[in-house]
């Protein structure tokens, strides 16, 4: 289950209002803050452009990278800050950022409880067991018969089951499947828009059937 246009929606003004209330100082929040003004997929958005630009797959960033991907994304930061974040995070001086423990820093905090029912779903998707969840692990677990286009006839059963996949990517990226880093990136922003642990609670048992 994807958020909501309305859970979207509260999450970006949310955001917006914390990040122009000029009270956020943290560097690393900013960022965070920035990527979720655009909706829970924002974390998940950025992820997949440092993960575009890693050509030789090391998954390490140097500044200048770090810098680029930012700007790629359409982060805009002053130097100052860059430059703050990433001695921050370059924990042992290296000149080098692993982007996965970014991207673990950056992922709004979320408690073990709710960890747990994002890990539950992910594994009930993830019927191959191989890490990915794709449109063939979806076949008899998440059911697109009773989807509007699928009943009228417009779209057939994968149609329906890529465009779930699709709800989880961000626009103009789409893969049609889903990393458990990805499922992770995506629902701690979906967790940010949601105050009450019990809410979140039922909303993940309903949508998955956990």
């Amino acid at each position: 289950m994807a958020a909501t246009s309305r859970q979207n929606r509260e999450l970006q003004q949310k955001c917006k209002a914390k990040l122009n209330s000029g009270e956020v100082q943290d560097p690393v929040e900013k960022i965070r803050l920035r990527c979720l003004a655009r909706g829970a997929c924002g974390i998940k958005g950025l992820a997949r452009t440092f993960r575009i630009m890693d050509d030789d797959e090391n998954k390490a960033l140097d500044i200048n990278e770090f810098k680029k991907g930012l700007r790629d994304y359409g982060l805009s930061m002053e130097q100052k800050e860059i430059q703050e974040v990433f001695a921050l995070l370059d924990k042992d001086g290296s000149g080098f950022l692993d982007f996965d423990e970014f991207l673990i820093a950056l992922r709004p905090p979320m408690s073990k409880a709710r960890i747990e029912l994002v890990n539950q779903a992910f594994l009930k998707l993830d019927r191959t067991g191989d890490g990915v969840i794709t449109v063939e692990d979806l076949k008899g677990v998440y059911s697109a018969k009773t989807h509007k286009k699928y009943l009228n006839g417009e779209w057939t059963e994968e149609q329906c089951l890529r465009e779930f996949l699709d709800s989880f990517d961000t626009p103009n990226e789409k893969d049609g499947k889903i990393e458990r880093n990805e499922f992770l990136n995506y629902y701690s922003g979906v967790s940010a828009s949601v105050d009450s642990d019990a809410y979140f609670d039922l909303m993940m048992r309903n949508a998955y059937k956990l």
